[in-house]
């Protein structure tokens, strides 16, 4: 099997009083395998000065070295840590890396402005916590991005709402509103003012509407990978359970799910005088749609459109 399938790094490992391995921190995560003459019972100086434990989180901190194929399913905490930290190092795109039982690898951590806990370390200490200043920020399997993370000329504007293993690429804007899961995210410059779930990418030049909604997999049993082409708008409040292509647009409030009935409005009515109507999941993936409400009928429509999509405002994206 090919190196490139494999990603490697040194890092430092939290681990709590009970043994329980909180997570792992990879500064500088590499494709490949370990390098030959690299020791990993020699950590570099800078991971070792850093290994010392917190006794007022009640933690340890250890260096850890290890190497992974990401076509095979996670087997451990920093395993785990160093697949979501591939994602955010852009050294992987979204869905290329296996991630099959991850959540059994990721316990509940208590995530405060010192770093990690155990939750029930966290209730114990909370007291000495308070005097110390360390306040809880989230109770959660996901750390931040940015606690882990600083992606090149990406713009987040609030550091609670983009997870660690969001794949952000340069020129991306996540408002204050927007939302970015694990294993998601962004292959060009894109406006995200909603809701980007698990296992969906957008294209280059989109724009998620504020309060706008990408159906993911992590809930109800589907296994359709939903992605948004390239200079698509979805409109604030608006929804998606199906792909879009380029140059697409769903206007604002609009919900469009595989099983959504839409009438093709451009096509050539029946002998009654109605239109065809297709489900969603037949228009998924096409280019150069709009999706809108009939504000007469309250049917769904589509009706193809010409030339390009939406243009991002450059200045947001420099």
């Amino acid at each position: 099997m090919s190196d490139e399938r494999w990603v490697w790094g040194a890092g430092l490992a939290t681990t709590a009083e009970d043994g329980t391995v909180l997570d792992t921190w990879f500064p500088s995560p590499e494709r490949g395998r370990i390098p030959l003459g690299f020791d990993p019972a020699m950590p570099p100086d800078e991971l070792e000065r850093l290994a010392v434990p917190d006794a007022r989180r009640a933690v340890t901190v250890d260096v850890v070295t290890i190497e992974l194929d990401v076509e095979a399913a996670p087997t451990s905490t920093p395993d785990a840590y160093l697949r979501l930290h591939a994602l955010s190092h852009r050294l992987f795109a979204p869905n290329d890396v296996n991630l099959d039982g991850i959540f059994g690898f990721l316990p509940n951590v208590a995530w405060t402005n010192a770093g990690p806990m155990h939750p029930d370390t966290l209730t114990r200490l909370r007291p000495f916590l308070v005097r110390e200043g360390i306040q809880l920020q989230g109770l959660d399997k996901f750390p931040r991005l940015l606690d882990y993370v600083t992606p090149p000329g990406v713009r987040i504007a609030d550091a609670s709402r983009v997870r660690l293993g969001a794949y952000l690429s340069p020129g991306t804007t996540v408002m204050h509103e927007g939302f970015v899961n694990f294993n998601a995210g962004t292959l060009g410059q894109s406006m995200v003012e909603g809701r980007i779930s698990q296992g969906v990418v957008v294209g280059d030049g989109s724009d998620i509407g504020g309060g706008a909604s990408i159906m993911g997999t992590l809930s109800g049993g589907g296994t359709h990978k939903v992605s948004v082409g390239a200079r698509t708008l979805l409109g604030a409040n608006a929804g998606i359970g199906i792909s879009l292509g380029d140059d697409c647009v769903v206007e604002a409030g609009l919900y469009v799910t595989a099983g959504s009935k839409v009438v093709l409005a451009d096509e050539p009515p029946h002998a009654d005088g109605t239109r065809p109507t297709v489900k969603g999941s037949e228009l998924s993936g096409r280019d150069g749609i709009l999706f809108r409400r009939n504000s007469v009928t309250g049917a769904i429509e589509a009706v193809r459109r010409a030339g390009v999509g939406v243009t991002l405002n450059e200045a947001l994206h420099a």
